[in-house]
Order: C-alpha cells, then structure tokens, then sequence
C-alpha cells in the first residue's frame, strides 16, 4: 500500500530517516520522499516528474528556502500535485548532487545549496536551479509560479521537455569527463612553481584570499602555494600564505571566543560570515597552520590551532571518539544569534575595565557591524595597541583578555546552542585525523594523534569490515556504501596518523583501503576515477572524482595515501597508479591549479620520489630526530620509526631492511626513488639534508 502523502498536522516518511538534514524536514507539509526506489518507482508508475531538493543541515539557505516554501500549505499543495518531491543529505549522497550540480553549471548558473532540480522520472533532468524565492525577487521566479510553469510544461509540452533532457544529459555527460580529453604528459617542478605564482596572482593584497566577496578559506590552494614556495618560487608566495591566515585568524570568520573556522566571509575582508562550520574546513585548516607554524613559528598560529583543536573536541566529538559533520548558521530561527555580541551584553558580563579592553579589543560599538545591531567579534585593535594605551605589558593585557574571553565563553554558552549534524562520516572524519596527527607533532602534543587515533579506531570498527567502507554512522547504524573520497580521505588520514604514532594497525588499514578503492573506482580505460562504485545503478551519468572545491576530490586524496604508502613501505606498485593519473591530469592541472589543489600537493609529492625518512633507536635515543623531521617543512616525506628488538611488520619490511642505529647512535635514514642517503645522527644535519631536497 503507498504512503499517503502527510497532513499539515503530522510528520512525513522523513521523520523516519537518521539524516538530521531530512528529519528537518519531516514536519513540512510537502509529500517528501527520500532518495530510493519507493520514490522513484512511484515516479514512473505515475508519469509524473521529480523535484528533487538536496542540501546539509547547516546550510542557511536551504532554512530560508525551507521556511519561506516548504513550510507553506499552498506551495507544499502545487509540490504534492504536480511532482514526486525527494529530499537528499547532499552529505550522505555526494555523487548525485555532483552530477546535479552541473544542470546548473550549464544552465551558467553557480551552483551551491540549496539545490532545486526537476528530473523527468527516469532521472534525466530539465530544469534546474538553487535558491528560489517564494515571490518574484533577485531576478530569480518564484517558486510557486515556477511550479506551475514546469507543470504545465510537462502536462502539455512533454516532448519538449524530453528534448531538454536529454541536451542535459549529454551535457551531463561531457562534464563528468571534463579534463580527461588532454594527452598525458609528465609534471615537473617547474609547474609546480607555475602554479602556485598563477594563484598569487589572484591574492587579495590587502585582505589575502582569492579574489573579492564572498571569501572562502581555500586550504588546499594555500597549501599549494607553501609548495611552490619550497621549491624557489619567491618570497612573495608565503607572503601572500601568511597575509590569508593572519587576516583569517583576526577576522570574524574565525570564532573569536569558541574557537574554529565558519564555512565563508559574505564580505572580502573576512568580517561577516556565514556561521555554519564544517568538520572539513577546519580539519584542513588545522593543517595548514600546522605547516605555517613548520615554516616560521608564530604564537598566532599556535593559538589558532590549539583553541581550533579545543572547539573540535568540545562540540564535535562523538563519545565513541569519531566527529560530527557540521554545526549549524543558524539559532533561534536566527543566523549567527548565538555568535554575535552588543555593547550592553558585554557590560553585562564583565567589570567595567574588562568590558572596555574587550569592546576596544574586538571592535564592539552601538550599532554594531552585522544584523539588529549586533557585533561580529574581529580583532579590531591588537594587544601591542592595547599595551601602550594603557602603559602596561603585553602579558598583562593578553591575562586581562583571556580571563574576559573565557566569562564571555561562559556566558555564550548559557545561549541556546545552534544545531549540530551528528552524523559520522568516515571521509571527514579522515580529513580530521590528517590533520590532528600532523599537528600533534608540530606543537608536541601527543593527546592530540590519541584523539585522532580514538576516530581513526570509530570509524574502522564501525564502517569498515575489510571490504566495504561504510559512508556515514548514524543512532548504531552504518548505513549508505562509501564513496571515492571516504576510502581516499580516510588513506590519507591513517597515513599521516602511523606517522604521528608509529602504529602499524593504520597503515595496514590504509593499505587495504587504497587496494580496495582501486578495484571499486579506477577506470583504466580513462586513467581516471569514478566517485561512485562502479555499477551503481541510481546515476544518469557515471561520476569522476577530479576537481578539488571546498573539500577534496577523493582521487586527490587517495592520490596522496599512494605515494605516502610507497614511501613507508617501499613497495613501487604503489606509485603506478599516482602516475599514471598525475600524468593524465597534468594538462587540467597545469592551466587551472586553482581547480586542482589537493591533486597538486599529491603531485608535489609524487615528484619527490615518495620521499621518506627512517629513524632507527630506541625511543628516547631517536627524539631529537623525530623532533627535527616535526619542526621541519617537509611535506613530502614520509616519517617511519625502527624500534629495536621490535618485530618487523610484513607491509614495513622492505622499509625497515639494513636500517639500523649507527655505532649505537639512533640514524636516520634518508630515502628517495626507494634509494637512501648515508645515515645520518645528528638533528642539525636531517634538517640540512631535508633543507636540500628542493635547493635549485
């Protein structure tokens, strides 16, 4: 018997969905669906088209678009008439709303979420779309008279619409393989550099960032530019490097009280946000000013770190040690609410002469920088300033503003909290443990690779069985087949964490996930891969996994766990593969850097002879060594310890064959091209020699 479609009064099928960005909805009057064959069979028994809704918890938009349509009995009325309506977590099904995406790339739109497609019933789609307004406004149509139109349309014009589609689907078609056509060629150092100086080109030399308004972080691209730097690109490189993450950390896209990273600045000097924060922007900014601190230490990319890994374990960490997706904009039915701060909630917090230092400090005035008068907390005046206001030291302001900000956190924390996605996503939580294992070692803090450990344990008891990586774990399920980025985002992760602890366990199991995700995603005939298990059924079009945008591509990832493999273990077939795609990708690479970060830094280090370095001693006797590969900006070489009396694990044989303390002395061996250098034993000469990997 089918479902009947819900009453204003009770919920619909999505209030039986783990998802909370479908159980958000589960409560709108609309007819919704999830994405799967009750929907899509009824689709077609019915003639009818599908108006398909994909966006994330978190996404501000898709509330507006949710309260100002969805919510509404008469647009919910022309829905439920005319079309099947399915909602998809763009989290939980990354390869449809890829390929849906690009109905509204070629329609010359930009895309992003919320995400409105109409499909014909057997999936082909002929209009498209993202936010649309419930009346006429910002040159968009209405929703309700769009509706009608496309209805209308497809009652009357079908064959026309048929036409439509399949211009789409063809359309479809060439994006998926977009950057594929190009002959293979070999990438060099040089291009490196190339790439990373076009970048610079479009850096906001006031503000840093690419370009104008909005502003996203772009981790990946600057990490690319640290890259180009290393290899003789200029000063102005990790001029430009710095200039973004000083301006970033100052600016209220940062959380200047909680800690973390919000998702994007509205504006170009990173003031204003929008407040949603995502597991994947702060794992890769974590580890972007863990390497700047590795380039030139600074107390500020210290304190960004630790105050960002502090947010990370407070608000999105689950108990059994894995990490939530996302944090919502939204509280109280208001962007940012819980955030922002007035003048008078400030006196109200804190004695008169604190609350002045922090007015002064963050820039807080009546009338305030964002909405009904509020503040976005900036660094507006910095503690130098504030010091020789008031003739006394650094320190003393710094105590006076750490005490003010942590009875202001207090304060903030009595608000009503904006929603949290608690869904555990074995790609992100990779993303996470990357960058938590590298920056363990950066500032020393060995709780931080056991926190990563603690996910890295979660997620590989949870969704991973040896054959099948699971998506996402949700209320003890793990549900939904993972996707290219989930094996390749959690490799990368379990590379860099056997780095940080020298536990054989993540490198096996990253070793079996980079086996596994090559028989299920590489197309050999295209050197390329898919994003989707190859055979699923549900795609109009098969998927590739080639662009890097706000996380990325699972081929970069996966790319990168490759040539990190190759270098722990010595075994060359690794590297086959990272050639053959590197090469094949070099052209796309090579002209649009920008679109191909992550793949740029797996190149980057693919060049380097999947470099590695060796310490062979007991514990104590190898820390100063491990301590200057820590300190060391050297991100392409890999870091594996010898323990004396220690079995040899069969995947590090290769590896750790002849390499031995030298005359008693802990050695370290440095290797590239699966060929070493003589042993070195002292700190000062690892760091020379890592130094001489990219001198001219």
């Amino acid at each position: 018997m089918a479902t009947p479609p819900p009453s204003a009064d009770t919920s619909n099928r999505l209030a039986r969905e783990p998802s909370p960005y479908l159980r958000q909805h589960a409560h709108n009057p609309v007819d919704w669906f999830p994405w799967g064959e009750e929907a899509l069979a009824k689709a077609k028994a019915e003639n009818k088209p599908i108006l398909l809704s994909v966006g994330y918890s978190a996404c501000h938009w898709c509330h507006v678009m949710a309260h100002e349509s969805f919510e509404s009995p008469e647009t919910a009325r022309l829905m439920n008439e005319g079309f099947i309506n399915i909602k998809v977590d763009r989290e939980e099904r990354p390869d449809l709303d890829q390929i849906y995406q690009g109905v509204v790339q070629l329609m010359g739109q930009g895309g992003g979420w919320p995400l409105t497609v109409f499909l014909t019933p057997d999936l082909k789609p002929f209009y498209g779309g993202t936010y649309f307004p419930p009346q006429d406004r910002y040159g968009r149509p209405g929703f309700p008279r769009l509706l009608m139109a496309l209805r209308d349309a497809w009652e009357n014009k079908q064959d026309e619409v048929q036409r439509q589609s399949a211009q789409f689907e063809e359309g479809l078609g060439e994006l998926a393989t977009y950057g594929l056509e190009a002959a293979p060629a070999v990438l060099t150092a040089t291009d490196v550099v190339g790439m990373g100086q076009r970048m610079a080109k479009q850096v906001d030399a006031v503000h840093g960032g690419f370009g104008g308004a909005p502003k996203f972080p772009n981790p990946m691209n600057f990490a690319l530019m640290l890259r180009a730097w290393r290899r003789g690109g200029g000063a102005p490189l990790k001029d430009a490097v710095f200039l973004t993450l000083e301006r970033m950390a100052l600016g209220g896209i940062y959380d200047q009280l909680g800690g973390g990273f919000h998702r994007y600045s509205v504006d170009e000097r990173w003031l204003v946000p929008h407040f949603e924060k995502m597991l994947y922007d702060n794992a890769q900014l974590l580890h972007l000013y863990a390497q700047a601190q590795q380039v030139e230490p600074r107390p500020l990319w210290r304190k960004v770190v630790e105050e960002t890994v502090a947010y990370v374990r407070r608000e999105m960490t689950d108990a059994g040690g894995g990490f939530y997706a996302a944090q919502d904009a939204d509280s109280e039915g208001e962007e940012g609410k819980f955030f922002v701060w007035r003048p008078e909630e400030v006196r109200a917090a804190l004695p008169e002469a604190q609350a002045e230092l922090v007015l002064r400090h963050f820039g807080i005035k009546p009338g305030g920088n964002f909405e009904h008068g509020a503040t976005v907390l900036e660094v507006v005046v910095p503690v130098a300033e504030l010091a020789r206001e008031r003739g006394v030291s650094e320190d003393a302001v710094e105590r006076e503003l750490a005490a003010a900000k942590q009875t202001l956190f207090d304060a903030r924390e009595r608000r009503v909290k904006p929603g949290r996605d608690d869904k555990l996503l074995s790609g992100w939580n990779g993303l996470m443990i990357r960058g938590l294992a590298l920056a363990s070692r950066v500032f020393g803090r060995p709780e931080w690779a056991k926190w990563a450990a603690d996910a890295a344990d979660f997620v590989l008891e949870k969704a991973w069985d040896g054959t099948r990586l699971a998506r996402s774990y949700q209320e003890g399920q793990a549900r939904i087949d993972g996707f290219l980025e989930d094996y390749g985002d959690l490799a990368s992760g379990l590379t860099a964490l056997y780095q940080a602890t020298f536990d054989v366990k993540y490198l096996e199991a990253a070793d079996a996930l980079v086996r596994r995700a090559v028989d299920l995603f590489w197309d050999a005939e295209k050197a390329a891969y898919l994003t989707a298990p190859r055979g699923q059924k549900d795609l109009v079009v098969a998927t590739y996994g080639l662009f890097d945008n706000a996380f990325p591509s699972g081929a970069s990832t996966l790319t990168e766990a490759q040539v990190e493999l190759a270098a722990l273990s010595g075994d060359k077939q690794h590297l086959e593969l990272p050639e053959r795609y590197v090469a094949r990708m070099h052209d796309g690479l090579v002209r649009n850097a920008m679109g191909y970060g992550y793949l740029g830094l797996a190149a980057d280090a693919l060049l380097e002879g999947a470099a590695s370095v060796t310490v062979a001693g007991a514990s104590d006797d190898v820390a100063p060594l491990r301590a200057a590969m820590d300190r060391a900006f050297a991100p392409t070489v890999a870091l594996a310890w010898k323990a004396p009396g220690q079995p040899v694990p069969a995947l590090l044989q290769g590896t750790f064959e002849g390499r031995e303390p030298v005359k008693g002395r802990a050695a370290a061996y440095l290797c590239r091209g699966f060929v070493c250098e003589l042993p070195v034993t002292e700190p000062d000469v690892l760091t020379q020699r890592l130094a001489a990997l990219t001198a001219p």
